[in-house]
């Protein structure tokens, strides 16, 4: 059997460029040798695309930059695959399947995955729609909100609408109280995310959310456990078991998730078991409202009475040694390796987005 051409697409021009490399890095070294050959290509924070040909230990130093050669997807159909340009020299090397490991903007929002349905090539993950909409905290919210899944109360204000910003406040002090969670509502990996406990600083943190994304969320403050769980497959979906995060600072910021070892995570979750059950439902439930393919990762807060309120969905989450996604399906018997060639398999199945 020969072996799939799988081009694993990593870095980007999202905030969450540097654990991109990370991810990557852990999912080619975990990748079957002897069902695929993997070409590692790496979009810059230029946006300029290269295909690295060293050693993946090295991918993180980044020191090699500047020495890959350049290469382009093909947005057409006849070529499916890349194109390597060296000086006046092009090569194309075809492609069987494309591995987004893309978080944030320009990864995980639909745009990539536009020019794959163009150049015709299968890819993991979601489709256009889906990744778009599932981005965009806002949207989700309306489709979770028609899918009868509880969350918290929320206000969606504008970069544009700064100038109304004490009509904004004031909504936010009649609908939601003090303390409140302040979020861009196209980043990930709670980039730009803030904690107000007055309106000083929810002044703050709507100017800060404002500057990674032009919509921004402002939602109620829940008093509960942070839990998570993932999501496997395309029409027929695997769910893992609940995982909770214990976070060393006031929530779980970017730097507690990937900079602070106090940070703690406990798969499966010390919860009643009929608690566990209803969160895996709902998360399948937001998976199929949503119209996701490949994997997403869910997450909900439970409250000290048991009430779980969904928080957001993720549908190209962390991947690295420390990440919930992969972590959450060895807790239940799939280790990473199988893991991968799993989500291969669904990006190769010929199931329509």
């Amino acid at each position: 059997m020969s072996k799939k051409v799988a081009a694993v697409i990593f870095g980007g021009k999202s905030s969450e460029h540097e654990i991109s490399k990370i991810s990557a890095t852990f999912i080619m070294r975990n990748m079957s040798e002897d069902k695929y050959r993997y070409i590692p290509i790496y979009i810059t924070k230029n946006g300029e695309w290269k295909l690295y040909d060293g050693s993946i230990d090295n991918i993180v130093s980044g020191n090699w930059e500047s020495y890959a050669a350049t290469c382009i997807l093909s947005p057409s159909t006849e070529h499916k695959g890349l194109f390597r340009i060296v000086g006046d020299k092009i090569k194309n090397i075809p492609v069987d399947v494309i591995f987004p490991v893309l978080h944030g903007k320009g990864g995980e929002d639909g745009t990539i995955q536009g020019l794959f349905e163009m150049a015709g090539i299968p890819y993991v993950g979601c489709g256009v729609l889906s990744s778009a909409v599932s981005m965009d905290k806002s949207y989700t919210k309306i489709i979770a909100e028609k899918a009868g899944i509880p969350q918290a109360k929320y206000v969606v204000t504008h970069s544009y609408e700064l100038d109304n910003m004490e009509k904004t406040l004031d909504e936010i002090e009649e609908k939601l109280g003090y303390p409140c969670f302040i979020k861009p509502s196209r980043a990930g990996s709670s980039v730009g995310v803030s904690k107000a406990h007055n309106r000083e600083e929810a002044k703050e943190g709507i100017l800060l959310a404002a500057d990674n994304d032009m919509t921004i969320v402002i939602e109620e403050f829940i008093s509960g456990r942070e839990v998570e769980t993932a999501v496997l497959g395309n029409i027929d979906i695997q769910v893992s078991c609940v995982g909770e995060v214990l976070a060393a600072d006031e929530f779980y910021s970017f730097d507690a998730k990937y900079n602070n070892k106090e940070s703690k995570t406990v798969m499966p979750a010390d919860l009643p078991e009929e608690t566990s059950e209803k969160i895996r439902e709902y998360a399948g439930r937001v998976y199929k409202a949503l119209d996701c393919r490949g994997l997403s990762r869910v997450d909900f807060f439970v409250k000290a009475g048991g009430d779980i309120i969904f928080n957001e969905i993720n549908t190209l989450p962390g991947f690295t040694p420390i990440s919930m996604y992969p972590m959450l399906f060895k807790t239940v018997g799939i280790d990473t390796a199988e893991l991968i060639d799993k989500l291969i398999e669904t990006a190769l199945s010929g199931e329509e987005r």
